[in-house]
């Protein structure tokens, strides 16, 4: 089950061309192009006679024609030629979905289009500031349920024993979690005082020695990830001290947006408070951040294997209250939201749901 009325990251906006590009995003077939003016446009990707993919069909200006008999859609998803017809049938329709650009990403709202409204999107402050760097970041295809990829980024304690050659070390093992909830999502965040510095982070912090650290675990509704890394000398960090002159931030933003219950594409990027302009920084990260992620997909991929064929029953730590509690709020948000659709929807709105219990 997938919360519909919220903004997803269909693609990298780089990805989507004049090309018909076949999407699957929340269980649905999704064609992506851009018109001829640059605008992208998102439709149903079944043509509403024999439901051949529109993607096999082909672009005619702005309009696309399906690869079987012809019928032809507009952006909106209405039929404007159905060749062989003396009329163009009322059902010949297809839905069409909202989209906006932000942050070099296309998103795309899976609800009721009314309800789509882009300042909603998860506002990035320091875009655009020329004092901060950034990593344009990349995508993979994780082979779990979403929620596996939110659980993970809403534990800390996990970088110990995955990460322990880049983001983690002996000190994330054992340090307590704080749990806060909010209405936009759920955070759990520690710091750990007077520590060695990770490894991936030693090579760009600019003082030497020790270390107090922040981690900050956050993931807003429906499944997007923002993850604060603080270091700053031993002594001086606090999330009421004045920033040390010297102190590390590197935000990373992570969204994941589902295919299936079986599957998640995960979209990420970073930014930075040092070396703006510097490339080889921002390859550096690029390469090690992947390195990382790939660990991450490694287990998680496992664990959806583990879970799905489970012979016993799995247990919960303490360190999974975070997780749990996004869980909970999110499942309510889902009910609530199939509580109020409307009680009859035309042809186009109607999708297939199942019910994922991962």
């Amino acid at each position: 089950m997938f919360l519909r009325n919220a903004w997803y990251v269909a693609a990298w906006d780089a990805e989507v061309t004049r090309e018909l590009a076949p999407v699957t995003l929340l269980g649905e077939s999704v064609v992506l192009y851009r018109r001829e003016d640059g605008t992208p446009v998102a439709l149903e990707n079944a043509c509403p006679h024999r439901k051949l993919p529109l993607s096999m069909g082909r672009l005619i200006g702005d309009h696309v024609e399906c690869g079987y008999h012809g019928l032809t859609f507009d952006c909106e998803g209405a039929c404007v030629r159905a060749p062989g017809s003396a009329r163009i049938p009322s059902g010949a329709k297809v839905r069409s979905y909202p989209l906006a650009e932000r942050y070099g990403l296309l998103w795309i709202w899976m609800g009721e289009p009314e309800q789509a409204d882009p300042a909603t999107i998860v506002q990035i402050d320091e875009w655009g500031d020329p004092a901060w760097g950034m990593n344009r970041g990349d995508a993979m295809t994780v082979d779990c349920h979403y929620l596996y990829v939110t659980d993970n980024l809403l534990d800390p304690s996990h970088v110990a024993w995955v990460h322990r050659s880049s983001f983690g070390n002996a000190a994330c093992e054992a340090e307590p979690l704080k749990t806060e909830v909010a209405a936009h999502g759920v955070t759990v965040s520690r710091w750990m005082r007077d520590v060695e510095v990770a490894p991936f982070y030693a090579q760009f912090v600019r003082f030497a020695g020790r270390c107090d650290r922040k981690q900050h675990y956050e993931v807003r509704f429906p499944s997007h990830a923002i993850i604060k890394a603080v270091f700053t000398p031993a002594g001086t960090g606090g999330d009421d001290a004045t920033p040390h002159a010297d102190v590390f931030l590197m935000n990373s933003y992570n969204f994941m947006t589902p295919v299936d219950a079986s599957h998640t594409r995960y979209y990420w990027f970073q930014t930075r408070n040092f070396s703006p302009d510097d490339e080889q920084v921002s390859r550096q990260f690029d390469e090690d951040v992947r390195h990382a992620f790939e660990e991450d997909r490694a287990v998680l991929t496992a664990v959806h294997a583990g879970m799905q064929n489970a012979r016993t029953p799995n247990i919960d730590l303490a360190i999974d209250a975070g997780p749990l509690r996004f869980r909970r709020a999110l499942a309510q948000m889902i009910e609530r939201e199939q509580q109020t659709e409307k009680p009859a929807l035309s042809p186009i709105h109607v999708v297939q749901r199942e019910r994922v219990e991962p």
